[in-house]
């Protein structure tokens, strides 16, 4: 997560501007239409904003609180009067806690299936799937927490083809697999240098904190340390240099919030990189049963525990409550919509994830009466994209919404190099289908910063902004907390597309991607995409993205009852 910054130092005083919407679709519109959704800065004001604040930042309005949210309140103020459909949520992702205090009652139920019977009752294909389906489940009960990077996954099958060779042998047939190979194998040098270093940093920190705990447990015991106890210890020893010294390490840590369960958790993450992410040797296939992983039509693996280990694969978890944690019940987190169910399908975890695995999980979506599929990650690399496209269009076909987080390396994706997947357009920047949605991430911070350095941007690879940064959300075990980036920016986006979908059921997925791009907010300012704060690189805001748009729940809500009425 990144650092809370309490205090906007660009807040703006706002001129709004009226522009026509014109949108060529499927049913007519009228040509009257006018949506005020452009914004241009005026000058600056600064105002306070608490850690409270921040909680719910991102459903404020521009206009009425000058703060770039996507004006949920205002949305149901909209429709407070009327009765929504329930529309199910497929969540592509790790793990989810189904049993979180906010998240529990949201949950899809399968109810052509009885429970842990061993019959697959409904004849779809998965036995005992009453919740959804983990695609990386073990038969055992347990899953895959670490997997292969998709790169690992080409050099292994490619080593005995092409290693050695130079471009010059290879047969034109194979031109593009070689080309492919040496882009995995630059990828996979890249990322071993930085899980080495990560490693050595990593045992360096635990060696460092175990010496830090001998020389404290000789004066504390073994109770837990606090801040208290550590400034009366100093008070107690001041000329104790190497006391002293260990107590101001403690409280630093302390105050960072790094406990031994993070410390040991960083370590594990980097051990696994180098003997799961990186390993060529490591077939993560087998423990989940998969014994023809290059047949897609093979899907006799996996299992129903969609809630396996969800402390360490917290991911999914934190996507779902910003979709759905309960609004009513006065905890923790407020999810953006409560008129839908969560079906959590699991295909993510530490590494990435396969596209059989993604292909599956989107046909069984779409098989299972899933409305929108929520897909909060992306990789560099795919050796079956083909199998993904044909399930992007398999949704289109069974009228599902996907919409997918753009990533947060902070480049440019309309750049050929670094096209990422999943994706609705093939390497030739070719689109093939009208149901899929890549969503940026924008910030609570007005003027130049408005747009997050970190959300990769595209002006024909990635539709639209939301709200990413400092999301709070719910954590597994009833807890909550904040994170930031793409992931969270994609469910605000899937959450806005289930408010339409909840109360325009007759509209088709096509037309709610039409109108959440339509009907946005547009800021008529330039924004930095440079990381380096000496260095800005200013852009127009509108430059970043197809749409030029920050989503906005209220102007989609009533854009909707115009389609609606046509």
């Amino acid at each position: 997560m990144k650092s809370l910054s309490f205090f906007r130092t660009s807040n703006h005083i706002l001129l709004v501007g009226a522009i026509m919407i014109l949108i060529a679709c499927s049913r007519e519109v009228s040509p009257n239409l006018v949506i005020f959704n452009s914004v241009t800065v005026l000058k600056d004001k600064n105002i306070e904003m608490s850690e409270e604040d921040l909680k719910s930042w991102y459903t404020k309005d521009i206009f009425s609180d000058t703060i770039p949210g996507i004006s949920l309140e205002k949305a149901y103020e909209l429709i407070n009067q009327r009765q929504p459909d329930t529309v199910v949520i497929a969540v592509l992702d790790m793990t989810i806690d189904i049993n979180h205090e906010d998240l529990s009652d949201f949950i899809w139920q399968n109810m052509g299936e009885v429970a842990d019977n061993g019959i697959d009752d409904d004849k779809n294909g998965y036995i005992d799937d009453k919740n959804g389906w983990n695609f990386i489940g073990w038969k055992n009960g347990q899953g895959s927490q670490f997997v292969n990077y998709e790169y690992t996954r080409i050099i292994r099958k490619y080593d005995s083809v092409f290693q050695g060779k130079s471009k010059e042998s290879i047969e034109n047939a194979q031109v593009n697999d070689y080309a492919e190979y040496k882009r995995a194998q630059d990828a996979f040098t890249e990322r071993m240098s930085f899980a080495k270093a990560e490693l050595e940093n990593a045992m360096t920190l635990i060696t460092l904190n175990n010496e830090n705990k001998s020389i404290l447990s000789q004066y504390l015991g073994t109770s837990p340390f606090s801040l208290e106890k550590l400034d009366s210890l100093g008070k107690s020893h001041p000329s104790n240099i190497e006391l002293n010294d260990a107590i101001e390490l403690r409280k630093e840590l302390l105050l960072y919030g790094i406990l031994d369960s993070q410390i040991n958790e960083d370590h594990l993450k980097a051990e696994e990189r180098i003997n799961k992410l990186l390993n060529l040797a490591y077939n993560d296939r087998k423990p989940v049963g998969d014994l023809f992983p290059e047949d897609v039509s093979y899907r006799d693996y996996g299992s129903n525990n969609i809630s396996y280990n969800t402390k360490l694969l917290d991911h999914g978890t934190k996507v779902a409550g910003v979709i759905a944690a309960n609004r009513k019940n006065q905890m923790g987190a407020k999810g953006v919509a409560n008129a839908v169910k969560i079906m959590p399908l699991s295909v993510s975890a530490y590494g990435d994830e396969h596209d059989k695995d993604m292909a599956l999980a989107i046909r069984y979506a779409a098989d299972n009466g899933a409305k929108i599929i929520n897909i909060s990650s992306s990789k560099r690399f795919s050796m079956h994209q083909e199998w993904v496209s044909d399930a992007i269009k398999y949704a289109f076909q069974n009228d599902v919404l996907i919409i997918t987080s753009a990533g947060n390396e902070g480049i440019n994706l309309d750049d050929k190099a670094n096209f990422n997947y999943p994706n609705d357009t093939n390497i030739r920047g070719q689109e093939f289908a009208a149901n899929f949605i890549k969503v940026g991430s924008s910030t609570y911070r007005l003027g130049n910063n408005l747009f997050d350095i970190d959300s990769n941007y595209g002006l024909q690879e990635v539709d639209i902004l939301a709200p990413g940064e400092d999301i709070y959300t719910t954590e597994p075990t009833n807890n909550y907390g904040f994170d930031s980036g793409t992931s969270f920016a994609a469910p605000i986006v899937t959450v806005v597309a289930a408010l339409i979908r909840a109360y325009y059921p007759e509209l088709s997925a096509q037309e709610v991607k039409k109108i959440i791009m339509a009907s946005g907010i547009q800021y008529d300012l330039k924004v930095n995409i440079a990381n380096d704060e000496e260095k800005q690189k200013l852009v127009p805001f509108t430059s970043l993205t197809k749409s030029g748009k920050i989503v906005n729940a209220y102007y989609a809500l009533q854009l909707a009852e115009q389609y609606s009425l046509n």
